[in-house]
């Protein structure tokens, strides 16, 4: 074994580091080989001039239904219980094909109350009466489309522009391209809640072929932030820091000699592991935060919740992260004893309203929503017809579903995009998920044509061969 190696053992063992720390040591990556040792994390001169500077993504992992909380269509409900004629469902493929075969789905109307809010007058259901008060700060997309039924690709196809994992995530050509402003912290975080892990899990956050140092790092919102990045007692600050001066030290002949560009980031992810001992706990310290916010996200100090996420999220923005995601599952409502669209939406609805409508607000109080894109949707939609199942529910639906975004260049107070009376297709401004994800780009300054990474003998993008920017969305 290199005694430069041994020495990197030691360290972590001694120093109590551990795979924690290991992994954020993949977060650091040097841009160019020989002494140059420079974070790929600065901040990165964008293609163009961004409207954005960060993008907080509230990802609800299962797919939200858009009859119950933003779409609500008069023939749908005067069908109600009548099977959908055949031309809608002709050669279409669902995902529990078996509930669809045996006889031809039923219309499924809602029994929520829908509302015009704002003077933007956006629909709203009752489910949302939090997101109704900012109904005005928010651009609605009702005619959103994607091409996978099934929640893990699904997932991943929206976060990394293709079904087949391997590729990297959003928040990975994002600071690929423009890095980040945070010298402490990582440019791409990801925080969860609900009652389990995203279907598709790191794959939804991979770096995939990009160097790992783009990968997005999961927080916890309670103890360690990263498991094992605290020191084991009896290891001092003073300590530790000799022993990464050592380690550094060493590392950089090996550089001076060999030009591995690997090198450069070993010596960087020592460094960062170390300074985030400080910065990590005292980001997630929400008793800093005064009694008015905590009760305006319904956020608890030390709770595990998408409540405490969010305003994680915020200190993260005003810290310089420059993408972070947020994942909140069970918006799976087939309709089961317990996932349906009675109680199990109430729940659900209950734990996302207020904190990112406090999320939004609170950006635009502290001057950050400018600069700082939020955006609200899951993987996919739901069906206008119903399942038979235990109780009220619905099938996934990749042809028409509802996502929001607010602030960071995104024009206010409009809604993009019509679908049909049953609200099965659009039928006005059909936007795609490469769409998105191009209109996501060009906010941060970024052309999606442009932003690529050589891997295996081509060019690969975020939008692959598609996606063309939201011009309406644009302030």
């Amino acid at each position: 074994m290199h005694p430069l190696e041994n020495t990197r053992r030691h360290f972590f063992r001694d120093c109590g580091i551990g795979l924690g720390s290991m992994a954020l040591g993949s977060m650091l990556h040097a841009e160019t080989p020989g002494k140059s040792s420079g974070s790929p994390f600065a901040p990165k001169k964008p293609h163009f001039e961004p409207k954005a500077k960060a993008v907080i993504f509230l990802f609800m992992a299962g797919g939200p239904s858009q009859f119950e909380l933003f779409d609500p269509k008069p023939e749908l409900q005067k069908l109600t219980g009548e099977p959908i004629p055949e031309s809608f469902v002709k050669g279409k493929r669902f995902a529990f094909m078996d509930s669809f075969t045996k006889e031809r789905p039923k219309l499924l109307g809602t029994r929520r109350k829908f509302a015009r809010h704002g003077k933007s007058g956006a629909w709203l259901s009752d489910c949302l009466p939090h997101l109704a008060k900012i109904a005005d700060d928010v651009a609605f997309v009702k005619s959103m489309a994607t091409n996978v039924f099934n929640h893990g690709p699904a997932k991943v196809f929206l976060n990394t522009g293709s079904p087949q994992f391997g590729r990297p995530s959003m928040g990975s050509w994002v600071t690929y391209g423009i890095g980040s402003e945070s010298k402490d912290l990582p440019g791409f975080v990801v925080l969860q809640s609900g009652p389990r892990g995203p279907r598709g899990g790191a794959a939804c956050w991979s770096s995939g072929f990009l160097p790992t140092t783009f990968q997005g790092v999961p927080f916890r919102s309670g103890g360690d932030p990263i498991i094992n990045l605290s020191s084991p007692a009896g290891i001092s600050r003073d300590r530790q820091k000799d022993a990464i001066d050592a380690i550094r030290d060493l590392n950089s002949e090996r550089l001076d000699v060999t030009g591995d560009a690997e090198i450069a980031t070993r010596i960087a992810s020592y460094e960062m592991a170390y300074r985030m001992q400080v910065s990590a706990p005292e980001l997630i310290d929400l008793t800093r935060e005064d009694t008015k916010t905590l009760e305006a996200y319904g956020a608890k100090p030390g709770a595990a919740s998408f409540a405490n996420n969010c305003l994680l999220a915020r200190r993260l923005v005003e810290r310089g992260t420059r993408f972070i995601q947020l994942y909140h599952t069970d918006w799976d409502h087939h309709g089961d004893s317990v996932n349906n669209l009675a109680k199990g939406l109430d729940v659900v609805c209950d734990q996302v309203d207020r904190p990112m409508a406090a999320l939004v607000s609170d950006l635009k109080q502290r001057g950050l929503l400018d600069s700082t894109l939020v955006i609200w949707g899951g993987e996919f939609g739901r069906t206008p017809m119903g399942e038979s199942r235990d109780s009220i529910g619905r099938n996934h639906h990749i042809d028409a579903y509802t996502m929001w975004l607010a602030g960071g260049g995104v024009k206010p107070g409009i809604s993009i995009g019509e679908t049909d009376e049953f609200g099965f297709s659009p039928t006005v401004d059909k936007v795609h998920v490469h769409d998105l994800q191009a209109t996501i780009l060009h906010l941060l300054g970024l052309e999606h044509t442009k932003l690529t990474y050589r891997f295996q003998g081509r060019d690969f993008r975020l939008t692959d061969v598609h996606g063309e920017v939201v011009k309406k969305l644009l302030a």
